[in-house]
C-alpha cells in the first residue's frame, strides 16, 4: 500500500483558515494548540513512518502523521475508533487539529487497526510519545529537570476472569478451532468426541464439586492426547498461536505420574489465566487497609518530572511524564528503575539527580550505584525482619569496610567471614564468642533457645541500608518524602481521564502501545493548559 504525496501547503480550504474565529477559547484551545504545535512535530515523523509502508503498491493509504495524530486525540478525548472516526467527519475541532479540509471525509475505523498494527510490526510503539517529548523539550516546556519521581499502578486485562478448567477448555477450543481446518483424514479417532465435549458443549457451573474435578481430570488427558498427536504433524501446525498456547496451559495445569496425568496443585508464577490473552498475569499486592488487591493483566511504571516550586505555577501542573514503561504484572519494582533509566536513555534524557520513590524500588544495591553516579534516591527501605522481642539487624552497628559490627550491647564482633554465592551475590557473617556472648545481660533478647553465641548475616550492600533508617527515622527525611505524594495524583489523572487502569487492547506490545498514547495525550493537555499564558511565559524566564 503506497502513501499519499506529502502536501507542501496547506489548504485555504482547512477549518482553521475558514472558521479561525471560532476556536480562541476553551475548550478549543485545546485543539488550536494541537494543531499549531503538535501536528507540526508529527509531520516531520514522515520519513520514519514512511518505513512502515511499501513503495508505489496499491492504492495510497492514509497520511500516516494524521493517523497517528488521530490516536493521540483518542485518547486526549476518550473515544474508541468509531467515534473518532466520527469526530474527524463531522466535528470541526478535530479538522482543525487534524489539518483537514471542512468537507473532507474521514477514513474507515479499520484503518486505525491497521494503523496500530504496523506500529507493532515495526516497533515503533513509542513514536508518538517521543514526539510529544520532544516537542516539548524544543519549546523549553520540558528543561533539564534535576528532580523525577516514580510509581507503579496495575492495568486491568481485557480478559474474564476464568477458573483453572475453564481456562483449559477455552484453551483446548481455541485450539480445536483451527486444527479443524486440516484435512479430515488426518484427524485422530476421538476427534468428533473431542468436538462435542469442549467446542459444541459450555460448562455448567451448577454442576457439583466432585464432578468438576472429573471434568479437569478428563479435560488433562484429552489435552495430552491433543498435543500427543499434534506432534506428529508438520512445524507449521506445531507452531500454531493457538497450540502453543493449549501446550503451556497444559503444562502450567498438569503433570504426568506414572503415566497419569494429573492436576498441579497450583500454577506457576506467570502463568495463563485466559488463553485469549496469554501475556496477561495474575498478580496481587497488599493495600494500606491489610487487604490484597488481586488483577489479571500488566503494570506500569509512571515517571514525571516535579513540578516547579514557584506558588504562582499551582494549578495545572507543569510537570511531565517522561516515562510508561509496561511491565508484566509479576514484575517486580524492585528492578523497574533500571527499565525506567534506559526508557530515559532512549528518550535522549538525563538521569535526574534525585528520584523520588516508594519502597519497594529501594535496595542496598540501587542506593549504592546512585551513590557511585552521585546521585539520590529517596524512599524508605523496608523493616528488618523481627522474631518477637528478639535484637534484629537495626539494633547493630555495622561497618562492612572495617569488618567490624557492634551489638546493643555495644561489644565488638570477634570474627567476620566473606560468603560469596554462586549467583554472585556477597554476604558477611559477622560473629561472636561464646564467652561474651553468654556472660552477657542482654543474651535472653539476643540469642536464641539453643543458641550459644549470637550471628549476624548482612548483605554486602547493608551500610546503604543502615544508613537509610537511621535518615528515615529524621524529620528532615520526612518533609523530603512529600514530593514524591504528587505522583499518586497523576496515576489518577491517567487513570480517571485517559483510561489507563483498564486495557483496551490485549497483549503486551498493544498495552505498551495504549500506555505510550496515554502518556503523550496527558502531556500535550498539560502543555495546553499552560499555552500561551503567562505560565509558560514564567517558565520560560526561569
Amino acid at each position: 500500500m503506497s502513501l499519499p504525496p506529502v502536501q507542501q501547503q496547506r489548504s485555504l480550504f482547512e477549518v482553521s483558515v475558514q472558521f479561525a474565529g471560532l476556536f480562541t477559547s476553551a475548550p478549543a484551545d485545546r485543539f488550536r494548540f494541537f494543531s499549531d504545535t503538535i501536528m507540526p512535530q508529527l509531520r516531520d515523523l514522515r520519513p520514519q513512518l514512511e518505513a512502515m509502508y511499501c513503495a508505489d503498491n496499491g492504492r495510497p493509504a492514509e497520511e500516516p502523521s494524521r493517523m497517528l495524530a488521530v490516536l493521540i486525540l483518542q485518547f486526549m478525548e476518550g473515544l474508541p475508533d468509531r467515534k473518532a472516526v466520527e469526530a474527524c467527519t463531522y466535528d470541526l475541532r478535530w479538522k482543525m487539529a487534524l489539518w483537514m479540509e471542512t468537507d473532507e471525509a474521514a477514513f474507515h475505523a479499520t484503518s486505525l487497526v491497521k494503523f496500530r498494527n504496523r506500529l507493532l510490526k515495526h516497533n515503533l510503539v513509542e513514536i508518538g510519545f517521543d514526539a510529544v517529548l520532544h516537542a516539548m523539550r524544543k519549546a523549553g516546556y520540558l528543561k533539564a529537570h534535576k528532580a523525577q519521581r516514580l510509581d507503579s499502578t496495575h492495568v486491568i486485562g481485557l480478559v474474564s476472569h476464568m477458573s483453572r478448567l475453564e481456562c483449559v477448555r477455552e484453551a483446548m477450543r481455541l485450539a480445536m478451532e483451527v486444527l479443524a481446518e486440516l484435512p479430515e483424514s488426518t484427524h485422530p479417532g476421538s476427534w468428533s468426541l473431542w468436538w462435542e465435549r469442549y467446542v459444541q458443549s459450555a460448562l455448567d457451573f451448577k454442576t457439583d464439586v466432585e464432578t468438576l474435578k472429573q471434568k479437569m481430570t478428563q479435560a488433562g488427558e484429552d489435552a495430552r492426547a491433543i498435543l500427543a498427536w499434534i506432534e506428529t504433524q508438520v512445524d507449521a501446525v506445531k507452531n500454531m498461536k493457538s497450540v502453543v498456547v493449549l501446550r503451556r496451559v497444559y503444562e502450567e495445569n498438569f503433570q504426568e505420574v506414572g503415566g497419569q496425568t494429573e492436576q498441579t496443585h497450583s500454577r506457576p508464577s506467570g502463568a495463563v489465566y485466559n488463553p485469549h490473552d496469554p501475556d496477561a498475569q495474575w498478580s496481587a499486592k497488599g493495600t494500606i487497609a491489610g487487604k490484597n488487591k488481586e488483577w489479571v493483566g500488566y503494570k506500569t511504571q509512571v515517571a514525571e518530572t516535579l513540578p516547579s516550586a514557584n506558588p504562582e505555577l499551582k494549578a495545572p501542573t507543569d510537570a511531565v511524564i517522561t516515562a510508561m514503561v509496561t511491565q508484566p504484572a509479576i514484575a517486580s519494582d524492585h528492578g523497574a528503575i533500571a527499565d525506567v533509566e534506559e526508557e530515559w536513555k532512549r528518550e535522549d534524557l538525563d538521569k535526574p539527580k534525585e528520584l523520588y520513590v516508594d519502597g519497594g524500588y529501594i535496595s542496598g544495591e540501587a542506593l549504592a550505584d546512585a551513590g557511585r553516579e552521585e546521585r539520590e534516591i529517596h524512599g524508605p527501605v523496608q523493616p528488618a525482619p523481627k522474631r518477637g522481642d528478639r535484637f534484629s539487624a537495626e539494633s547493630f552497628d555495622v561497618d562492612i569496610d572495617q569488618r567490624v559490627a557492634i551489638c546493643p550491647a555495644r561489644h565488638a564482633s570477634t570474627n567476620c567471614s566473606r560468603l560469596d554465592e554462586v549467583s554472585g551475590k556477597i554476604h558477611y557473617r559477622f560473629e561472636w564468642n561464646n564467652h561474651l556472648c553468654q556472660a552477657c545481660e542482654l543474651r535472653s533478647r539476643c540469642l536464641g533457645a539453643n543458641q550459644r553465641h549470637r550471628t549476624l548475616l548482612v548483605g554486602q550492600y547493608h551500610s546503604h541500608i543502615q544508613a537509610r533508617r537511621r535518615e528515615m527515622k529524621t524529620g528532615a527525611f520526612k518533609e523530603r518524602m512529600h514530593k514524591r505524594n504528587g505522583v499518586e495524583g497523576t496515576i489518577s489523572e491517567l487513570k480517571r481521564g485517559y483510561g489507563l487502569r483498564r486495557c483496551r487492547y490485549r497483549g503486551l506490545i498493544k498495552t505498551s502501545l495504549q500506555n505510550y498514547l496515554i502518556g503523550a495525550a496527558c502531556n500535550i493537555k498539560r502543555w495546553a493548559a499552560a499555552w500561551p499564558g503567562k505560565r509558560l511565559e514564567m517558565m520560560r524566564s526561569e
